[in-house]
């Protein structure tokens, strides 16, 4: 869920996204892709995000995996809008394109960075155990997040490559922000620091929280070297960075990134970063003192968490597969 002005976005993952103004979802959909979108478990409409200047240009984008005969992708397309309520569904333009050899680990957060530049989270390809290596692999985009610029494209293409970006110059493709990721399920910045925080799903035993503190780049957070700080089977390519927060799959199974509280309803929570665990419900809060990080049970729920919003004030929101949206106030005894 996205907010712009007074209008809520959801993306739904079967291949529509909504409209909801004053808590009212509107009849028609915003945008209806649903024939071209390739819907499974870990497939489907995963991503939108509206640039810094969507107020002039109009355009906004969407990241979506499809299947054409045996051959699957992953797509960033660029849409224009119609009206406030609508988008030209046939102003669609493909950016970028990955293949995919398997249906999961997909990955699906797209947004706009505090630098303008449009970043992307993959998934390492998928099956289980990285079998192609592809997170201890940085000359692959899969398995880490990507850095673009889609105002500024490079002759032949329709995206350019920031010139601060890490193996802009050579040592791995020219798009990677990050690397050694299994399937970053939500990452986010901090909209005080800039920070970015990454919700990373394990495999066997753990699951974690990463960061690239900003004005860091190219960092290496160890898949499938590491799950978690737990060494696994592959091996590390140079150094790596250990998670900030993980917990074992005793405590859940595949975890959901959120955000960094700012708003004002909860002043006390001001700074702290809340992510989730899908198969059971819990929130967490992590905040850092003297150096040191401390991650709490916040709240059990029975939600099955798929994402966390952020709206224009701050205030944070909760997502649940079932269809139904929460937003973390002081509970009314």
């Amino acid at each position: 869920m996205t907010q712009v002005e007074n209008r809520y976005f959801i993306v739904e993952q079967e291949g529509r996204i909504r409209v909801m103004v004053d808590g009212e979802i509107l009849p028609t959909a915003f945008l209806d892709i649903s024939n071209v979108v390739n819907m499974g478990n870990e497939e489907g409409l995963l991503g939108l995000a509206f640039p810094p200047d969507f107020a002039e240009s109009g355009y906004f984008y969407v990241y979506y995996t499809r299947q054409i005969r045996r051959v699957r992708e992953s797509v960033i397309a660029r849409f224009r809008v119609y009206d406030s309520t609508r988008a030209i569904e046939s102003s669609r333009t493909e950016i970028f394109i990955i293949g995919q050899p398997y249906p999961n680990h997909n990955g699906g957060m797209l947004t706009f960075g505090p630098d303008g530049f449009l970043y992307l989270g993959l998934g390492d390809g998928g099956a289980a155990d990285d079998p192609h290596n592809n997170g201890q692999n940085p000359d692959t985009l899969l398995g880490s997040i990507i850095r673009i610029d889609v105002d500024n494209p490079a002759s032949g293409q329709l995206y350019g490559i920031p010139p601060d970006n890490p193996f802009v110059d050579g040592g791995g493709a020219p798009e990677i922000w990050a690397w050694g990721l299994r399937n970053p399920w939500r990452f986010s910045f901090d909209t005080a620091t800039d920070d970015l925080y990454i919700g990373d799903v394990g495999q066997r035993e753990r699951e974690e929280i990463d960061i690239m503190p900003a004005g860091e780049s190219g960092l290496n957070f160890g898949w499938n070297a590491f799950e978690g700080s737990n060494e696994y089977v592959g091996t590390a390519n140079g150094e790596t960075v250990l998670p900030i927060a993980e917990y074992s799959h005793e405590e859940g199974c595949s975890v959901t990134g959120g955000y960094v509280y700012h708003g004002a309803e909860l002043l006390e929570l001001q700074g702290t970063y809340f992510y989730a665990d899908f198969c059971e419900g819990t929130i967490w809060s992590l905040t850092q003192t003297s150096g040191e990080w401390e991650s709490r049970v916040f709240m059990d729920t029975d939600y099955r968490i798929t994402s966390f919003a952020e709206d224009l004030e701050g205030e944070l929101f909760v997502i649940d597969r079932r269809g139904a949206i929460y937003k973390l106030v002081y509970a009314d005894y």
